[in-house]
């Protein structure tokens, strides 16, 4: 059974994940700011429709605790490479998203 997940907590992650993926592209590809090259649009959209899908909904955790991980291998490395480059740097650039996530991350420690 596929879920529509339009919560406030999926909200957050989606919110979260675009962050990181903008930051990342405009670091790394030298894109300006609110522009995405077609990979990490592509991306992007990828991480988005799987939020959106999510089987846990409301209650899941980070992606990197959830027991049943939902990404194709080959966006599974791209979006890992993304958040270790962007995790980082988010305190800087948006600290509000990056205490948020870290928090939930320890909420859901296994």
């Amino acid at each position: 059974m596929v879920k529509n997940n339009n919560g406030p907590i999926i909200e957050r992650e989606k919110k979260t994940v675009s962050f990181m993926i903008g930051l990342y592209c405009q670091k790394k590809h030298h894109h300006p700011k609110n522009k995405l090259c077609n990979e990490c649009n592509e991306l992007k959209q990828y991480a988005l429709q799987r939020l959106t899908t999510c089987r846990f909904g409301e209650q899941k955790s980070t992606c990197e605790k959830c027991p049943k991980h939902c990404y194709r291998k080959d966006y599974q490395q791209k979006i890992k490479h993304v958040m270790r480059f962007s995790g980082p740097r988010m305190l800087l650039y948006h600290p509000i998203l990056a205490i948020n996530h870290l928090y939930k991350n320890l909420k859901y420690r296994n």
